[in-house]
């Protein structure tokens, strides 16, 4: 199917052109890519040495750590590299590796987050049933699930990169590779193309926003049931959880579920996706949830007593 196009590679023009200005640009996504490595790999670490983090809920925050980290490293070094360089060139196969590895942990970190709102709603909601529900057998195929529905749709991101030939002007307004940015260099028609891409990423998106607000709305109205030490703890829970889905989706809306028309903010808006998201959703569990706070505490004091010994 690649054989139909002419063009063999992309020049990304990256964040900025200025050269001071991309020296900022490198200053600051290696501090935040430093940043996400840290604090995903300490709370990847703690969950998986500590004894009292084994609920489903500590599961799916390990996964989402090691999703948001592979998301981050699919395009942040090459960020941080290229704004190094004076011309940056990415090979065509390198170009579907990044747009399938993007979309792969992307999705996988949506669905990740779908599950946690599934395990606060079954808590709260039906907390009889909650072991019953939420066993590690069941947690463990839901999250299988998950990687192969991730799976699935970035295979259907790269079908649909490589129907369609590519010829022309090859330079990419932007600091990474994606199929709605590939579209303009197409010498085909691309309607349809378009049209499946809105469908498979844009309306997933919106349903699952709508549908996860909508799960929390029902979390929060039946909160007038329990204690108020009960009704707190899960409130602050929810808060969190909330955060996150909105800080998570709201970009994907924006960006899948129009037309492929670029708009000045696209760029500070994907960015905000591939760095931050990464860097702020397992950040806000964590400060929010003391049981992990306690764990991470304990954990690191531990390693300094057997370091200063």
């Amino acid at each position: 199917m690649q054989l139909k196009t002419n063009v063999t590679e992309f020049i990304l023009l990256g964040l900025m052109q200025d050269p001071v200005r991309k020296k900022i640009v490198f200053i600051t996504f290696l501090f935040f890519y430093l940043a996400t490595l840290l604090g995903n790999l300490m709370i990847i670490k703690t969950i998986k040495t500590s004894r009292a983090l084994g609920s489903p809920m500590h599961f799916f925050l390990f996964s989402l750590s090691l999703s948001g980290t592979c998301l981050s490293t699919s395009v942040a070094p090459r960020i941080i590299v290229d704004a190094l360089l004076k011309k940056t060139i990415i090979s065509f196969s390198e170009c579907m590796i990044q747009v399938f590895s993007a979309h792969f942990f992307g999705c996988l970190g949506i669905f990740i987050v779908i599950l946690m709102a599934v395990d606060r709603y079954v808590a709260i909601c039906k907390p009889l049933h909650y072991p019953t529900i939420t066993s590690c057998r069941a947690c463990a195929v839901l999250m299988a699930v998950a990687w192969v529905g991730s799976c699935v749709h970035s295979s259907a991101q790269i079908l649909l990169a490589l129907s369609l030939p590519y010829c022309g002007a090859n330079v990419i307004d932007h600091y990474f590779c994606d199929l709605e940015l590939l579209l303009e260099f197409a010498c085909a028609d691309t309607y349809m193309v378009n049209l499946l891409l809105v469908s498979n990423s844009g309306d997933v998106c919106t349903m699952s926003f709508v549908l996860l607000m909508f799960n929390y709305v029902i979390i929060l109205h039946s909160l007038r049931k329990h204690s108020v030490e009960e009704g707190r703890k899960a409130l602050s829970t929810c808060i969190s959880h909330i955060i996150v889905v909105v800080l998570t989706f709201v970009p994907c809306v924006f960006i899948y579920t129009r037309p492929a028309v670029t708009f000045p903010m696209d760029k500070m808006v994907a960015v905000f996706y591939m760095i931050g998201t990464p860097l702020l959703n397992p950040l806000i569990y964590t400060l929010r949830n003391t049981e992990v706070k306690n764990a991470m505490r304990k954990l690191w004091s531990k390693k300094l007593i057997s370091d200063s010994r």
